[in-house]
């Protein structure tokens, strides 16, 4: 029986990813995993835009216990209205969140149909709406 041994070199990583990489690792009691937290190359401005200059989107969040619920549920809910998937996170345990953005009313009607589809599938564990989030809200969604 011959082996044979393949390997790949991997560059170096970027210096940008070196505030991450040399982050401290934190254990996250409530999700049960470890976590690094992103240290900010630059401070931000706290200050928050006021409520006449913010957007009027909104943000949609549908949480289950289950894959297979969150698809049914994401599924139906861009199937229904004009919105679109902004971001996902597993959170351990078979959590997962799903996060979506469009007009407010999108978006609320997004939510309610798929929160609809996870009956049978899953466990619905949070659905919720969030009309014209401030900027330092979405900074702490996760990415795609």
């Amino acid at each position: 029986m011959e082996v044979e041994f393949v390997a790949e070199a991997i560059n170096a990583p970027s210096p940008a990813s070196a505030p991450a990489l040399e982050a401290a690792l934190d254990f996250n009691p409530l999700i049960e995993q470890p976590t690094v937290a992103l240290p900010a190359a630059e401070k931000q401005s706290q200050k928050e835009k006021v409520v006449a200059e913010q957007s009027s989107f909104a943000v949609g969040f549908i949480e289950t216990q289950g894959f297979t619920a969150v698809f049914e549920a994401i599924d139906t809910a861009v199937k229904t209205a004009a919105v679109e998937v902004l971001a996902r996170e597993k959170l351990g345990g078979g959590y997962i969140t799903v996060v979506i953005k469009g007009d407010v009313a999108a978006v609320r009607a997004a939510i309610d149909a798929g929160k609809v589809k996870v009956e049978g599938l899953g466990r619905l564990i949070a659905a919720h709406v969030i009309p014209n989030p401030s900027p330092g809200v979405l900074s702490l969604l996760p990415k795609l």
